[in-house]
């Protein structure tokens, strides 16, 4: 079983301090990851108090909790754009997550055409100033969606996109918009939905239970959802557990570029998307649903 790491830089915190951390831990366990930057503004601060929204909220240092809000939102990609650049240097996937991360997960299932294509396009232009080039993939916040973004993401020309929780790779539809960009959905809970829940799975035994439940066999493999500020910074030991486990598996850790290039797409599903709080037990997500 391959399992594919979908990590999330939300932050300039995590892009700053988390980035680095698991650039040194992946180098050492000679792992690569797909590493998913918020380009623009961090108003990490308009979401305090919503750790729904916002579940690594209680790791930010004092000062990042204000941005948006008391103190002015400082541009992650401008202020970390050697951070970013590191991560491709050291041989890992780079894309997108989306331009305004706290703006994203507010609206985004709720937006018109012209908010979702200024986010995406905002989005873009800031990843060719970092990058040189253009993104070949993207994931969406929150797995925050809705119809407008299927549409783009294929005008785009991403690679894949990994934007719902599921289970399969599949062809997106949503309010009768198809895309044929497909769709790398995570497969596993992550460690915020797991810390939402409580009950018997804490921070000392998550990685059990992860790799227990990455034990099932899917067609593509698994994918797991990482936030570098919480993987990245406060549960660092977590993912190093797990990272060891994994690399046990006859086909270890791989980036989702890999995962997709390997996809047979002339047989790939189509399936529609719904919203689901089962994992999170807490807010709604974009999930893989019924095949059409």
């Amino acid at each position: 079983m391959k399992i594919g790491l979908r990590i999330c830089v939300n932050t300039l915190q995590g892009a700053l301090e988390g980035v680095p951390n698991l650039l040194r831990l992946f180098d050492e366990y000679q792992v690569q990851a797909s590493f998913f930057f918020a380009m623009g503004p961090d108003r990490s601060g308009q979401l305090f108090g919503r750790s729904a929204l916002q579940p690594w909220q209680s790791h930010l240092k004092f000062s990042s909790r204000l941005y948006g809000t008391l103190l002015l939102p400082p541009h992650i990609s401008r202020r970390a754009s050697e951070v970013m650049r590191s991560a491709a240097a050291a041989g890992h996937e780079t894309g997108l997550l989306g331009y305004d991360r706290a703006a994203w997960v507010s609206k985004a299932a709720f937006a018109d055409e012209t908010w979702t294509q200024q986010q995406m396009m905002l989005a873009v232009e800031a990843y060719e100033s970092v990058f040189l080039k253009r993104p070949q993939a993207f994931a969406a916040p929150g797995w925050q969606l809705n119809p407008h973004l299927l549409g783009l993401e294929q005008k785009l020309g991403f690679d894949y996109t990994s934007d719902v929780r599921g289970k399969t790779a599949f062809y997106p539809v949503l309010q009768g918009v198809e895309s044929n960009c497909p769709q790398l959905p995570t497969t596993l809970p992550t460690l915020s939905d797991l810390m939402l829940r409580g009950g018997d799975v804490t921070a000392e035994n998550a990685h059990e239970y992860l790799y227990s439940e990455s034990q099932y066999i899917l067609p593509n493999g698994h994918i797991y959802s990482l936030d570098a500020e919480m993987e990245g910074i406060r549960y660092f030991s977590l993912i190093e557990k797990l990272i060891v486990m994994w690399k046990g598996y006859d086909e270890g850790l791989t980036t989702l570029g890999k995962l997709s290039v390997k996809l047979d797409r002339t047989s790939l599903g189509r399936h529609q998307v719904g919203w689901s709080d089962e994992e999170t037990k807490v807010f709604h997500v974009a999930t893989q649903a019924l095949q059409v």
